[in-house]
């Protein structure tokens, strides 16, 4: 699965995964796991850290940690259910694991173990703090703040995020309609989870360059990372429609609906995802139609999304789902 990250292209790789059914721990939860790898060709320098975020549907974020690029994730206290793992680099998703089933009989003290394994590759530059640039987020950035903007790259290239933002807020006091340092430093918050300042910082890029589709789509991430699906909804409508094939776009809407109960809604949204290099969407127009009890169309989801994706881990189980529920 490739995505379009700052200076590299990513491919998610799954490894070998084990799967174990958990005991239930002392206080009635139980544990999923793994260990997290990070590998490169002709020694590539790799990133540091990675994302993992554990999601419940249709509950949403149960959880997410920040782990070494050689780290282990952890997500304790769980219930029986269907889970789905999410991978973001620098605020970007790269992949998706689901389902992630936690039920059965204990065979490990530990838990339900998912190694994830990535081989980072070079590949195109050119997207400052995460984001992927399109014609309308480009900036002829004045000379007066374009040295500024540059240290403050590099600062967030080293970890040094406040002094990151210190940077950003010279450029934005000097040049106030640069939407993209605006845009900046709302990521800068929101990894940092200020939220409130991020919100600011987004709204602010969107007031002084109401056409970037890349504030909206952060906007809206970040207020959908909050669980706050309907005030999501509006900035994700709004960049869809000034980027109507972004992927990002139409998943994180298509999303929304789905966690707002508005599955009619969420299909064409999600379905423009696939089209636009979100196979993961096939997952959850898959799961969709399952809950709906229409296993045929489900069936057709999970075969395309395994046409585009063959070495997903639980392929297998899709095969079988398939096989029993698609009409000939």
């Amino acid at each position: 699965m490739l995505r379009t990250c700052p200076r590299f292209l990513l491919l998610l790789v799954f490894g070998v995964m084990q799967l174990f059914a958990a005991n239930a721990f002392a206080q009635g939860g139980k544990t999923v796991f793994g260990d997290v790898r990070v590998t490169s060709d002709n020694n590539t320098i790799v990133p540091q850290e990675v994302t993992i975020i554990l999601r419940r549907p249709p509950d949403g974020e149960i959880g997410r940690q920040t782990v070494s690029s050689r780290g282990r994730y952890r997500f304790t206290n769980l219930i029986d259910g269907e889970y789905e793992i999410v991978v973001e680099v620098e605020d970007k998703e790269v992949g998706r694991v689901f389902p992630v089933f936690v039920r059965g009989l204990s065979s490990s003290p530990q838990g339900y173990q998912y190694d994830l394994e990535f081989r980072w590759k070079p590949g195109a530059s050119g997207a400052p703090f995460g984001g992927v640039i399109s014609a309308a987020d480009v900036y002829d950035r004045p000379a007066a703040t374009r040295s500024t903007f540059q240290k403050a790259e590099e600062a967030v290239a080293k970890k040094k995020l406040d002094q990151a933002i210190d940077l950003l807020k010279q450029v934005v006091a000097t040049d106030n309609n640069d939407f993209q340092a605006w845009t900046a430093l709302g990521s800068i918050y929101y990894a940092e989870q200020k939220f409130d300042d991020a919100e600011g910082a987004y709204l602010k890029a969107i007031e002084v360059h109401p056409t970037s589709p890349r504030a909206y789509i952060n906007l809206g991430r970040m207020r959908s990372t909050q669980k706050k699906f309907e005030e999501a909804v509006e900035p994700l409508t709004k960049a869809v429609e000034l980027q109507p094939t972004s992927g990002d776009a139409n998943l994180l809407l298509g999303e929304c609906y789905l966690q707002l109960k508005k599955g009619s809604k969420a299909i064409p949204y999600l379905n423009d995802a696939a089209n636009n290099g979100r196979p993961e969407a096939h997952l959850r127009l898959g799961w969709l139609y399952n809950a709906a009890g229409m296993k045929d169309k489900a069936a057709i989801e999970y075969e395309e999304y395994l046409k585009k994706n063959p070495n997903y881990p639980e392929k297998n189980k899709l095969k079988e789902y398939i096989a029993t529920n698609k009409k000939s």
